[in-house]
């Protein structure tokens, strides 16, 4: 036998111990990809970004104005900091490879004779695999028995989807196997049909795995976020670079300083104003984003859709499963005017049900036209399959027909089957009884089904549908659909022997209506908070859903989504509105409920809301919800009750399908956005405080001693800059965060406030204390204006000091910036002092090093530093509260200012409804 080939299987499937035996002969079922980048490339890769590309320059510059030692210091600031990026870029990657694997493809196959559920990795060669509508398929396989459509276009490029359905196998001549009508293979997505196929081939065996072993990964495209941050990068730089530039002419003209001197203090100041841990704090702050989401059901497939999502500004959510628990169970049966309570299979007492045809053939409709399944295990009943269809079969057991063996049941009088379709909202069955005569099965919306029946269930016959038995059917549909109900529509018609032939239109006409099942879904006890938290952070959400426009508004009251009167619009009224009117509808109605939809809405509603400049989170289960998902901003699919193709085509997955999952993704993603412009503004504060001494030196015409050396800039970038910043990238979420409204689509992640808060109110009040220190320590040694301070001079020691008192100054107000820098308008009481642990490590692991530098004799001799007395400690120990204190003042002022504007979190107005303008 060929390795990862078979051509028989066991008609029960395999039994788990020949499963087991055949995994360890196989393999699992993996592809493996080929071609990516090598871990010595991406390290590469850290030393050659624009910022490590500025500070290559500068080692260069110092090499050439003689100071080696300087030059070796920046290469150490870019050695530290490209290891430091690619091991967090490198856990970043671990971090969502393990997410992944949370949330594997699952199959079902038939294994020791009963149907069960498995990762795709466990397929064998010799699996008997159960196909329907939604599954992407995840092995080659020869199909047994049933008929599929099937999407090619992984491995052909063909957009539109080919039939695939059992019989004989291909003429042996045949070269090319992705042409043989029996067979699917690996990578392709079922879109319509079921199908019972035998597995061929695994892993590296299959179609896909031979194209994956010839091609490379392709690279991935630049996101919004590390766009943004490219350009912030690229200012720094320049900021650096100018800096650097006006410095060397200034003290060359100014201060009379020699080439080689102000080269290397020009060195030291652009080697000061580059952000060395900018890249790998970012990396840290997603990753963690990353993992704080997977812990609340909602996992990321790409680290940067984390900080799209913080800018969210609509979700268009789905109802069923979503909203509500997806947990669906008969509540009302009605059928040849009787209303039946149903309380499910688990009451402790069975309904007494009236010997009534209409509803014995209800009954045998809904177990038939249905591919779900029912199961009692341990006297316990088991369901499998769509929860309404599931809920269908229970009901019918509360009704006398027991749809236990309703698998071998359907294969053995199925004849055809029209499946779902989301667009007439119906599905179909043909079906032979015993006599041999035929039957076509149809459920469906209540509305269009009606439309497609002529006759209704009386008593022992079918009598003419007239208007008052159409009347009726509808005041009883709109009764339960009021109430949140979901109502499903029953019709049967007798057929000829040639029904097989039948189109869909022909099939599902000239129908008799026979009742309807009203199914309740208990909203999710979490929706009702999380729908509140949107409101209050002005996220507008659009309910977009299948069901009747009553039922889906009875539920978005329940939820808090809509007040008394919300737009509601169907599917087919989107599509005819003109653009136009549609812009104008959904600017105007803030409450808005699209019912009947399609996955053709779902596209346009995605579109038109982008075009107004809206960030659009889209939720989505189907086959059909592919498109809509790839083209919104979030794609969010299903991960319990959602198809393959959805999960593929999504940027997010929820594992719970919860609503309040996405709003707590919104939250980490705001969280995000915030940490990085946290660092950002700690970092742009230090910039005045390591430029404005040499600004001081220069303007006195050299008679000030310079107050901070070049290597002593690089002592801090080296050792007490970057561990703080990173503590910043994983601060917990400010209060409030959720009460702002979602920030503007195409805002910067550098503004102009935040600028003026690290450079003015920060920046100045930690160049003015670091100075203070300079001056007060040369001063109490008794320097005079222009005295002498280099080697031999009696100041010389005190001037040693002097540096060292502006640089601990400078490590000080880092403290105090770290803390202040942590809010952007909470004060740190209300977040608490320890609630960032990360953070008091890094200010430890800061002291640490500062001591070592200022008391150690072997770093005094490297960087100029001299030790400092007690008194001059207790002045540096006021810095951190200075700076912290400064900035937790203005912070203060902005809130009361606030408070007296806006004193009440304003909610967006509601808009009475009614039907859409024109």
């Amino acid at each position: 036998m060929t390795r990862g080939r078979v051509t028989s299987g066991a008609p029960r499937g395999l039994t788990s111990r020949e499963a087991e035996r055949r995994l360890t002969q196989y393999g699992r079922n993996e592809v493996v990809r080929r071609g990516g980048p090598s871990r010595w490339g991406e390290l590469g890769r850290q030393f050659a970004h624009p910022l490590a590309l500025l500070l290559w320059a500068a080692a260069g510059l110092a090499v050439v104005a003689g100071n080696v030692t300087l030059a070796v210091a920046i290469v150490a600031v870019i050695v530290l900091n490209a290891v430091l990026a690619f091991f967090q870029e490198a856990q970043a990657e671990r971090a969502t490879e393990a997410l992944g694997a949370l949330l594997p493809p699952q199959v079902r196959v038939r294994r020791d004779g009963r149907v069960t559920q498995i990762e795709a990795g466990l397929l064998v060669p010799g699996d008997l695999t159960l196909l329907a509508e939604g599954d992407r398929i995840s092995a080659d396989a020869t199909l047994l028995n049933g008929a599929v459509e099937v999407d090619m276009s992984p491995l052909t490029g063909e957009s539109e989807p080919v039939t695939r359905e059992a019989g004989p196998p291909a003429p042996p001549g045949r070269r090319n196997p992705l042409e043989d009508p029996t067979r699917v293979f690996a990578g392709t997505l079922c879109t319509q049909g079921e199908a019972e196929a035998l597995v061929t081939a695994t892993a590296m065996h299959t179609q896909l795995g031979r194209i994956a072993a010839l091609t490379q990964r392709v690279r991935a495209e630049v996101s919004p976020l590390q766009e943004q941050v490219n350009r912030a990068a690229w200012l720094i730089a320049a900021i650096a670079v100018a800096s650097g530039v006006v410095f060397f002419l200034a003290g060359i003209s100014l201060a009379g300083l020699s080439i080689s001197f102000a080269l290397t203090a020009a060195i030291g100041l652009l080697v000061g104003n580059v952000p060395e841990g900018l890249l790998p704090t970012i990396t840290l702050a997603l990753a963690g984003a990353v993992r704080r989401m997977a812990r609340r059901r909602a996992l990321v497939k790409r680290l940067t859709a984390v900080e799209t999502l913080g800018s969210t500004d609509v979700i268009c959510t789905d109802k069923t499963g979503t909203l509500t628990e997806g947990k669906m169970a008969a509540h009302l049966i009605w059928a040849d005017g009787v209303e039946l309570p149903v309380d499910g299979v688990a009451a402790s007492e069975a309904p007494t049900v009236p010997d009534l045809p209409a509803l014995r053939a209800l009954a045998q409709t809904a177990v038939l036209c249905n591919n779900a399944t029912l199961a009692v295990v341990d006297g316990k009943v088991e369901r499998h399959g769509d929860p309404s269809e599931s809920a269908l079969l229970e009901a019918a057991l509360m009704l006398g027909d027991d749809p236990r063996g309703a698998t071998v049941r359907r294969s053995r009088v199925r004849r055809r089957v029209f499946a779902f379709d989301p667009h007439v909202k119906r599905m179909s069955t043909l079906d032979a009884a015993k006599d041999g005569s035929l039957t076509w099965h149809v459920k469906g919306a209540p509305g269009e089904l009606l439309e497609l029946c002529t006759e209704v269930m009386r008593g022992e016959e079918a009598v003419p549908l007239d208007e008052a038995a159409r009347s009726e059917i509808q005041t009883v549909f709109d009764g339960y659909a009021s109430h949140g109900l979901r109502v499903l529509g029953f019709a049967q018609r007798a057929a000829d022997a040639g029904a097989d032939g039948e189109t869909r239109e022909q099939a599902e006409s000239g129908l008799t209506f026979l009742g309807l099942v009203a199914l309740e879904d208990p909203l999710r006890p979490e929706v009702v908070d999380a729908v509140a938290r949107c409101r209050r952070a002005r996220i507008r959400i659009v309910m977009v859903t299948g069901d009747h426009g009553l039922t889906a508004a009875a539920i978005a009251r329940q939820a808090g989504i809509v007040g008394g009167h919300p737009t509601i619009i169907t599917g087919e009224e989107v599509e005819s509105l003109p653009q136009e009117q549609l812009d104008r509808l959904l600017h105007q109605s803030q409450e808005l409920i699209v019912a009947r939809s399609n996955p053709e809405t779902k596209l346009h509603l995605v579109d038109a809301l982008r075009a107004e400049g809206h960030t659009v989170a889209m939720t989505g289960d189907g086959v059909n919800d592919a498109p809509a998902l790839r083209r919104a901003d979030i794609g969010v699919a299903m991960g319990a009750s959602g198809t393959d193709v959805a999960r593929e085509a999504a940027t997010m997955v929820l594992t719970d399908d919860n609503f309040a999952s996405i709003v707590a993704a919104v939250e980490e993603g705001r969280v995000v956005y915030d940490n990085v412009r946290k660092f950002i503004t700690y970092i742009f504060a230090h910039a005045p405080a390591e430029s404005i001494p040499f600004a001081v030196f220069v303007l006195s015409g050299g008679s000030i001693p310079l107050p901070l050396l070049p290597l002593q800039i690089l002592a801090i970038d080296l050792g007490t800059d970057t561990v703080p910043a990173l503590a910043l990238g994983r601060e917990p979420a400010e209060p409030g965060i959720m009460e702002r409204p979602p920030r503007p689509r195409k805002s910067g992640i550098i503004q102009r406030s935040m600028l003026a808060r690290a450079w003015l109110r920060m920046g100045l009040v930690e160049a003015g204390l670091a100075l203070l220190g300079f001056f007060v320590v040369l001063l109490s040694a008794g320097w005079g204006w222009g005295a002498a301070t280099g080697d031999g001079s009696s100041l010389h020691h005190a001037y040693l000091q002097a540096t060292s008192m502006t640089w601990a100054g400078i490590v000080a107000c880092q403290i105090g910036a770290g803390f202040a820098c942590r809010t952007t308008a909470a004060s740190l009481r209300q977040i608490g002092v320890f609630s960032n642990r990360h953070l008091l490590r890094g200010v430890l692991f800061e002291l640490c090093f500062a001591a070592a530098i200022i008391y150690a004799p072997p770093l005094q001799a490297l960087f100029h530093t001299a030790g400092l007395d007690l008194s001059q400690l207790a002045l540096l120990a006021t810095f951190p509260f200075l700076v912290w204190g400064s900035d937790e003042a203005w912070r203060a002022r902005r809130r009361r200012a606030a408070s007296a504007v806006n004193p009440q979190p304003s909610r967006p107005p509601i808009t009475d409804g009614g039907r859409p303008p024109g």
